[in-house]
């Protein structure tokens, strides 16, 4: 068998720690499908005396950078350290010396992807990032090259596990927020810091990823509006299951009419849609293309093996690629220039719960608001009393989210209205 293709590793943490695990465990069969091994040959850390859940060779450990990036034997450098910086510039820096790289990092590609692939491309090497979205789930991939031949009209997506584990347990067991995000926490599932989790950050990196690669245009953070679920009541779910919804944090891109609509929210989805049985800490992503219809991509998003069967996978295409000199075939697929659709001119169903004074002609109120501002009511139920108060829940049609909000800022002030507890969008209809 020919030489060892050498790997440079950046970083040794979670994923870091999975990627040299898998490595080992699966070298002698990778080395078969590709003919040729693949070989660690230094990896970047911060403090080379550092406890690790992985047994390295010292030797392989070095504080240095320029030790793997100025290495000319090193032909592939994996960026697995994340944040923006200095993770940016060691990519760019591998770039420009004429390595492949393989990253793991959604927060550096949703911010600076045009400047990496740029790079990647002026010297004909593999940027690939199979691993930033989806941890094990092969979306990527499946976006660039196998559904290459078809117009994407959506992508919708559970693409955070944590919050979907949240949502999970509040649903099958009542309840709170709060409550459940400590037990997720002392589970593991969410950050000691969840804020980048819970807030629908996380999730809005990823889809402003997907959302570049289905619909050929550049999408940033920046451009994804998102709402987390810190917000969301045990009652809230209650009432959905009632009414035939599960409430999931959604990631939605659409293309419609030459413009893109980008947004993670929560969002009552028919318990009929595939993406309302999407339990736990599994993600899913839903695809509709004009060719292969309906399409959905199940499985772990996260986690030290599912994110480094991602990398590894990446590292095996980048390798292959070396061999046979055809380095750089999946360029940037952002050829085109689509607007990103304002939030407030988006349209669709929504949910509303109020808690309302028991009298007459309340009902008469609000819906004359709702009715001057556009916006036409599915259905009005009476779900509870709370003392001498009533709990009104609404679904609307679909309406224009600026209208939707002039409306609930009026609605809010009426003396007969206590408080519009929860506005939630609907998506989807539900079979009758």
């Amino acid at each position: 068998m020919e030489e060892p293709i050498q790997i440079g590793l950046l970083g040794l943490g979670t994923v870091g720690g999975g990627v040299f695990k898998l490595l080992k465990r699966n070298g002698p069969e990778i080395a078969k499908k590709l003919g040729r091994p693949l070989e660690i040959k230094r990896i970047l850390v911060r403090d080379l005396t550092r406890r690790r859940s992985v047994e390295v060779d010292p030797y392989l450990l070095t504080t240095d950078p320029l030790a793997i990036l100025k290495d000319p034997e090193i032909e592939i450098v994996v960026e697995v350290m994340g944040g923006l910086e200095p993770a940016r510039e060691y990519v760019l820096e591998a770039l420009r010396q004429g390595k492949s790289v393989v990253t793991a990092n959604k927060d550096l590609l949703a911010l600076h992807g045009k400047e990496l692939f740029a790079a990647a491309e002026a010297t004909g090497r593999d940027l690939l990032f199979e691993a930033s979205v989806g941890g094990g789930i092969p979306i990527i991939h499946s976006l660039k090259e196998c559904l290459a031949g078809n117009r994407i009209s959506q992508v919708i997506g559970i693409v955070n596990g944590t919050t979907n584990y949240i949502l999970t347990k509040m649903s099958q067991e009542g309840r709170p927020f709060s409550e459940v995000l400590a037990e997720a926490q002392r589970l593991g599932y969410a950050e000691a810091d969840p804020a980048a989790d819970i807030e629908g950050d996380d999730a809005a990196r990823k889809m402003a990823i997907l959302a570049s690669i289905a619909f050929g245009t550049r999408i940033t953070y920046p451009q994804v509006y998102h709402e987390g679920i810190s917000h969301l009541k045990p009652q809230d779910i209650e009432y959905a299951a009632r009414l035939g919804y599960a409430i999931k944090l959604l990631g939605i891109a659409r293309e419609r009419e030459g413009e893109v609509e980008v947004r993670v929210h929560p969002a009552l989805l028919p318990l009929e849609h595939p993406l309302a049985q999407v339990h736990g800490a599994f993600n899913a992503i839903f695809v509709e293309g004009d060719a292969v219809g309906q399409a959905m991509f199940y499985g772990l998003g996260a986690g030290e093996m599912p994110t480094a069967s991602a990398v590894v996978g990446d590292i095996m295409e980048a390798a292959r690629n070396l061999i046979h000199g055809t380095a750089g075939r999946l360029s940037c697929t952002c050829f085109t220039f689509k607007p990103v659709k304002p939030i407030e001119d988006t349209e669709t169903r929504y949910y509303l719960r109020m808690i309302v004074k028991d009298r007459p002609g309340v009902l008469a109120a609000i819906a004359g608001v709702f009715g001057d501002r556009q916006v036409s009511l599915a259905s009005v139920i009476q779900v509870g009393m709370v003392g001498e108060q009533a709990e009104l829940v609404f679904i609307t049609h679909k309406v224009r989210e600026q209208n939707l909000r002039e409306a609930v800022e009026i609605i809010s002030g009426l003396p007969v209205v206590k408080e519009v507890a929860s506005v939630i969008r609907v998506e989807g209809e539900r079979e009758q």
